[in-house]
């Protein structure tokens, strides 16, 4: 055989193999099973690709991250985030997940703010709260139950806009907000939130994903190993309401400084079963960190680890806070992907954020605003770099 033909047979086999990867990861979702319309619009799914051949499934219902490819220690490709495998279930099953949050994430004190003198009644959707931008799968009002526009896509990035009419679900101000994901060939995503007011508001954002990095979404993340860079944090009442406490974590189950095991104080433990207050307060891990970084994004603020899959994402962000969530509310709802029930603490949240009900708390030492006025605009960065130990 002639060696230029022996050159060809190799590059048609590399092909053929480079072609079959590519099939196995893009055989993860169908985007035929998220094109529908809801509220009016039209729903669809879109796909980010790297040149390592990693892949961030995006829908723009919610600006949802659906699924995110990623190698192992042993280069196989593995979905770093549960979620449904249909837009479907998405608009029927109450969840957040992958979503961006708005417009307002987390809490907000018996969903009341004051601007200006004028006191603003938000949805109460949460033991008498407002959360999550008072999200109702049955009424959207949260930017997570919305369809957003689709302003421009490529290979490897997506923006996405939501038009918030003043007081839509309580919140002031003709709002415009943008979402881009962008996947960059260091396997990371890169997510930059902006946004622009007619009137005085309060704008937090954040993306809402549930990481496992197992493998195998049946498997909780009582396993993963979590290191926070964070000496303090906000604790919270029995409504997941912040008190306005900035707290030490030395000494206390929410001392992540080093990097443990998640499960180490909560496996097997639910509500009362819980000997340390602020867990049983949060039904597990539900709190807001004070993070050391002091908003600098070039330094990692969060890292989350399985030792099983060998794949670690750490996490960057300009926001002072991040809320680690740790599934605590998962009850088998609706199956994952991969065909399994989504059941407690098979998933876990690491959202950059102000700090919960920030607007009612501004004023008090280390909190911080989260106010946006006419002329300005609101920027959020976070990234989430995956990568294998």
């Amino acid at each position: 055989m002639k060696k230029s033909s022996i050159i060809l047979m190799a590059g048609l086999l590399a092909l053929t193999a480079c072609s079959q990867k590519n099939e196995e990861v893009s055989a993860v979702l169908k985007k035929a099973d998220f094109q529908t319309e809801f509220t009016g619009k039209k729903t669809d799914l879109y796909t980010l690709k790297n040149a390592n051949g990693c892949e961030v499934w995006v829908t723009n219902f919610g600006a949802r991250i659906v699924a995110i490819m990623v190698p192992d220690k042993d280069g196989k490709m593995q979905d770093a985030v549960i979620g449904f495998s249909n837009i479907k279930d998405y608009t029927t099953i109450a969840s957040d997940f992958g979503s961006t949050v708005g417009r307002y994430a987390n809490r907000i004190n018996q969903g009341q703010i004051t601007i200006d003198g004028v006191l603003y009644q938000l949805p109460k959707n949460n033991f008498g709260h407002c959360l999550h931008g008072g999200c109702d799968i049955t009424v959207p009002m949260g930017w997570q139950n919305l369809v957003w526009d689709v302003k421009n896509v490529s290979d490897n990035s997506i923006t996405l806009e939501m038009n918030s009419a003043d007081l839509e679900a309580g919140f002031p101000g003709n709002v415009v907000a943008t979402a881009t994901y962008t996947l960059n060939d260091k396997n990371a995503i890169d997510i930059v939130w902006k946004a622009t007011t007619d009137k005085k508001t309060v704008i937090n954002m954040t993306n809402h994903s549930y990481f496992n990095l197992n493998g195998d979404h049946s498997m909780p993340i009582t396993n993963h190993i979590l290191t926070l860079n964070a000496d303090n944090f906000t604790p919270v009442d029995d409504t997941y309401m912040t008190t306005g406490e900035i707290a030490p974590v030395a000494g206390t189950p929410m001392d992540f400084t080093k990097g443990r095991r998640i499960g180490e104080a909560i496996e097997g433990l639910t509500g009362d079963a819980f000997q340390d207050i602020q867990l049983r307060n949060g039904n597990g891990y539900d709190h807001n960190w004070v993070l050391n970084t002091k908003c600098d994004d070039t330094k990692c603020c969060a890292k989350l680890y399985s030792p099983i899959t060998g794949i670690f994402v750490e996490v960057y962000t300009n926001e002072p806070g991040i809320q680690f969530y740790s599934g605590n509310f998962l009850d088998g709802s609706g199956n994952d992907k991969q065909g399994k029930p989504l059941a407690l603490r098979t998933g876990c949240c690491l959202e950059t954020q102000k700090f919960p009900d920030s607007p009612n708390k501004s004023n008090l030492p280390g909190w911080y605003s989260a106010e946006l006025v006419p002329g300005q605009e609101y920027y959020s960065h976070c990234i989430y770099q995956f990568g294998v130990e």
